[in-house]
């Protein structure tokens, strides 16, 4: 058993959770998709962003669908927390403050009231969209290993380094879906 863990991880069917391989054979897959911005808004003006939680990706693409971007997400840690829809980027804020919600505190008593922007430690990383529906970000992490799992209380998390990207092709007014 201890020999399974050297192969890649696969992904079942429908989803991105992974399981063990039952056999020595190394498959190159990815739950990464790419999707039309067609199916998604009726037009690219400000920008589009699509953050899609099943394949645990976002999507960017232009006002004149010049620029196309995919990055790595974390995504909500239940259905409770995951937010759908419709928004747009209302705020963008570098080095931005953290604070839980009531409902995170709740939960996780321990957690400081506030983390400073530009702390090492801050769980919005080093840039954050904020948008339309309060309390929910896309933002940076300084914890990497969040990057592709099911491990935010709700906002759509980044590498530091690709929010810096998406920070700045974004804009405020950017159309923002959460599918």
């Amino acid at each position: 058993m201890a020999g399974l863990a050297a192969f890649p991880a696969l992904a079942q069917d429908g989803t991105t959770e992974f399981i063990q391989p039952a056999s020595a054979v190394r498959n190159n897959i990815s739950s990464f998709r790419i999707l039309q911005w067609q199916d998604y808004f009726d037009n690219t003006r400000n920008g589009a962003i699509l953050a899609d939680t099943t394949s645990r990706a976002l999507h960017f693409w232009s006002e004149d669908q010049s620029i196309y971007r995919l990055y790595p997400t974390s995504v909500p840690l239940s259905e409770e927390l995951t937010r759908r829809g419709f928004t747009t980027v209302v705020q963008k804020v570098v080095n931005p403050t953290w604070r839980p919600t009531a409902a995170m505190k709740q939960r996780n008593p321990e957690w400081p009231d506030m983390v400073e922007g530009g702390a090492p430690d801050n769980p919005l990383g080093t840039r954050a969209l904020y948008l339309g529906w309060p309390a929910y970000r896309i933002h940076g992490t300084h914890d990497t290993r969040k990057i592709g799992r099911r491990s935010s209380n709700g906002c759509i998390g980044l590498y530091n380094e690709h929010i810096q990207e998406l920070f700045e092709l974004a804009k405020v007014g950017t159309q923002v879906r959460l599918i």
